[in-house]
């Protein structure tokens, strides 16, 4: 259960419960009451949605600190593909522009946060929202695709609803929340349960409109490495990686992101891991940092009203997402931005 003074089993809150308390009140002013306008997690009652609560999508998605680093690993591992990368220079907020709209190549802190607060709520309301939450999400997230088309300075086109860039988009996300699981979560599924959310988590890509999409872990590997002749180390990742960062916060979760990622992405960025006992000892820093988060946060709303949505049952184990390109509508980021 998500921390506040009524739920406080004494008359004042202990060092660890005030932390906690101004953890959920910058969440819930940062990005809840920003990018979470419209979700329905509570009625109806026994609608499961997409994913159900016997699910591993649940279970995973349940520890809001691993997630978000989760989603920071897939992002870092896509923006590997250079076409990505100038999909997000154009027509993200994530580049600072100038006054004439050029991207200067510097990061835009408040774009940053705009987009992070975005992923949060999707992938929150997708596993744990009723089945019209997930659908408007999906069907929100295609309207925004269908306007990035562009060009890269090289010449090369790209185009958001390419088939061959949802599949790589696609195999980075899962990648990225089932690794930061898989290391950070207390009790981390692993072998064939931790499958099971590589192959419930397809739904998601399926309703972004995604084919050919990798189900296993072994298969999600394969599909990532099939991309390394395409990849490529561009100048903006470069500056925001490895000794070219001199904040040693960004520098630690940068170190935490690249150990994330299989060996031959690792080396495209020239990471070396440290001997076994330094890695050790790192990974247990990290670890304990995003437990404490999550310990002192406590559960996520969204998780403790979709819980009770089906405490009497459901009507099926979960629901399966709808498909149809015809009605998208295109949505430009305003539109997109406003509607979320």
């Amino acid at each position: 259960m998500s921390m506040s003074l009524s739920s406080l089993p004494f008359p004042f809150p202990l060092p660890h419960q005030l932390a906690g308390l101004w953890l959920n009140d910058r969440f819930e002013k940062n990005i809840r009451t920003r990018y979470f306008r419209g979700m329905e997690f509570s009625e109806p009652a026994g609608d499961p949605g997409w994913f159900g609560p016997e699910s591993a999508t649940w279970y995973v998605h349940a520890h809001t600190p691993a997630l978000i680093f989760g989603l920071q690993c897939a992002s870092y591992l896509e923006r590997l593909d250079p076409s990505i990368f100038w999909m997000g220079v154009h027509h993200s907020r994530l580049v600072q522009k100038d006054d004439d709209g050029e991207p200067t190549g510097r990061i835009d802190p408040t774009g940053a946060a705009v987009r992070l607060g975005h992923s949060v709520a999707f992938f929150i309301g997708t596993a744990y929202g009723t089945t019209e939450t997930a659908e408007r999400l999906a069907t929100t997230v295609r309207a925004m695709h269908h306007t990035i088309k562009g060009e890269r300075p090289d010449g090369l086109t790209y185009d958001a609803d390419d088939p061959a860039w949802l599949r790589w988009n696609y195999a980075t996300v899962v990648w990225g929340i089932a690794t930061a699981h898989e290391i950070y979560h207390p009790k981390p599924l692993r072998g064939p349960e931790l499958d099971r959310y590589y192959a419930e988590f397809v739904r998601v890509g399926h309703a972004l409109g995604g084919t050919d999409l990798p189900a296993t872990k072994a298969d999600t590997l394969s599909c990532l490495a099939e991309y390394l002749p395409k990849l490529a180390l561009t100048h903006g990742n470069a500056i925001a990686t490895g000794p070219n960062l001199t904040n040693p916060v960004q520098a630690a979760v940068d170190w935490a992101i690249r150990d994330t990622m299989p060996e031959w992405a690792a080396q495209l960025v020239m990471h070396r891991p440290p001997n076994p006992i330094e890695r050790r000892g790192r990974r247990s820093a990290v670890w304990a940092a995003l437990n404490g988060l999550h310990a002192t946060m406590g559960e996520a709303p969204e998780f403790t009203s979709a819980r009770a949505r089906v405490a009497d049952g459901t009507t099926k184990p979960h629901t399966e997402p709808r498909r149809d390109l015809g009605p998208d509508p295109t949505l430009g980021r305003a539109e997109v931005e406003a509607s979320l």
